[in-house]
């Protein structure tokens, strides 16, 4: 004889990788926040503690006289529950390379690094 097992035991499967959609809204708000155009706090609970510290830190690396612009995502999946995308973020005159590391925390998809050149 078996019981069910009561709900707060039962895991959901974890949601997928994010789509390009997804992926591309959260690169054009981290670019926004390092063009200086939208504060840090707005993407705490999206990034590591060790992330959210390290953009707080880094402040405004992306000098641009108009809102920066990002293109389509370049995406892969290294291994299972981690996805890395590179994205071109325009801003006027010059444009800048950010790359993103996202790591799946039980069903919830968190930025664990990011760089930009």
């Amino acid at each position: 004889m078996s019981f069910p097992l009561p709900q707060h035991l039962v895991w959901t499967p974890a949601e997928p990788a994010p789509d390009e959609r997804r992926l591309r809204h959260f690169g054009q708000a981290l670019a926004e926040v390092l063009a200086g155009r939208r504060p840090p706090a707005s993407l705490a609970d999206r990034l590591s503690d060790r992330a959210y510290r390290e953009l707080v830190r880094a402040g405004r690396m992306l000098r641009t006289d108009r809102p920066p612009f990002v293109g389509a995502p370049h995406v892969q999946e290294p291994r299972d529950g981690a996805v890395e995308m590179c994205v071109l973020v325009h801003c006027g005159t010059r444009s800048h390379a950010l790359a993103v590391r996202l790591e799946r925390r039980g069903v919830q998809w968190v930025c664990t690094d990011f760089e930009t050149a």
